[in-house]
């Protein structure tokens, strides 16, 4: 099985998350840039490679989008860079401010996981995963809020 290097994690973190060049000798012209905005989604039943899963409907839930920015997510190594490219050996990025869901105005079930879209409706499901503990959403409560560091992506490693 191969891997990637220390160096092309940080690329393609810097360029997934963070809106930074891709920056790798040889890489074609006008290529494309990474996702402007990603959209994270609450799920009841967590999805898989495949997709699927139970996407939370109603009550006032909407996917919140993060604008792809150094500023909203971590460099590699930890740093809360703004402009810097990622210097760790982590291949992980985590966000830098709190990602707030809308206030629950319907009962949206038990939260067990989440996912990140191309859209802020349909589109397609870029990543995916299992809350480190479930949270049971009802009208009323607060709106869901996920603080620093809470989403945590990795490549490789």
């Amino acid at each position: 099985m191969a891997a990637f290097t220390d160096f092309c994690e940080n690329k393609l973190i810097d360029w997934f998350f963070r809106a930074q060049a891709l920056g790798i000798t040889g890489a074609t012209a006008g290529a494309g840039s990474g996702p402007a905005t990603l959209h994270y989604a609450l799920f009841t039943a967590t999805p898989s490679d495949a997709g699927g899963g139970t996407e939370v409907t109603g009550g006032s839930y909407a996917r919140v989008a993060v604008t792809s920015s150094a500023a909203n997510m971590a460099a590699t190594n930890g740093a809360t860079l703004t402009t810097n490219p990622s210097t760790g050996t982590t291949g992980t990025t985590s966000n830098n401010a709190a990602v707030t869901f809308p206030a629950p105005t319907a009962n949206w079930g038990t939260i067990t996981s989440f996912a990140v879209f191309d859209a802020a409706t349909g589109g397609n499901m870029l990543i995916y995963g299992a809350l480190s503990a479930s949270k049971t959403v009802n009208n009323g409560d607060a709106a869901p809020s996920f603080p620093i560091s809470a989403f945590t992506f990795q490549i490789d490693n």
